[in-house]
């Protein structure tokens, strides 16, 4: 992971591709979403989706998939004191929707966007970092869209205002 001050808002990063099937879906949902459009085929057809969905949880799970080798990938060299940046705990995220079902059979190819970097008063050594993240099935459909936020280590601890 880069140093906070080193990471350039604008910066976007493809994390890959993954392609449900309804066998995932179903299992993934009878675990932790079971609502019948999730689990159960006939159900689903008479539901409010016309079929089987994927749970948006299930969608936003296959997300954090990706992204943490993308995270674990990027290492950064120590600088001069040896010290490598580290990336922290989520504080949450903002703004989570699921506008279009993902079906069986999609395949969603899955992005982040740095949007926003944020100093901390209470934590001068680290800062936050928001990113715009989404999910596009094979027709060009939005199914995912939130904004994560991820505490981020800095080279140099910011100097409080006053």
């Amino acid at each position: 992971m880069p140093w906070f001050e080193d990471i350039e808002i604008g910066t976007r990063t493809e994390l890959g591709t993954y392609r449900f099937s309804e066998e995932e879906i179903i299992r993934f949902a009878t675990k932790y979403d079971p609502q019948p459009f999730h689990i159960d085929p006939v159900a689903a057809k008479i539901g409010p989706f016309g079929g089987l969905i994927a749970s948006g949880w299930h969608t936003t799970a296959t997300w954090m998939k990706l992204m943490v080798p993308h995270i674990r990938g990027r290492v950064d060299k120590p600088d001069e004191d040896g010290r490598t940046p580290a990336a922290g705990p989520s504080p949450g995220f903002l703004d989570m929707k699921w506008p279009t079902p993902v079906r069986p059979g999609d395949t969603i190819s899955y992005s982040t966007t740095v949007v926003e970097k944020l100093d901390m008063r209470s934590r001068p050594g680290w800062g936050i970092l928001r990113s715009r993240n989404e999910g596009v099935n094979q027709k060009g459909e939005l199914v995912l869209s939130f904004i994560g936020q991820a505490l981020i280590e800095r080279k140099t601890p910011a100097r409080e205002t006053k």
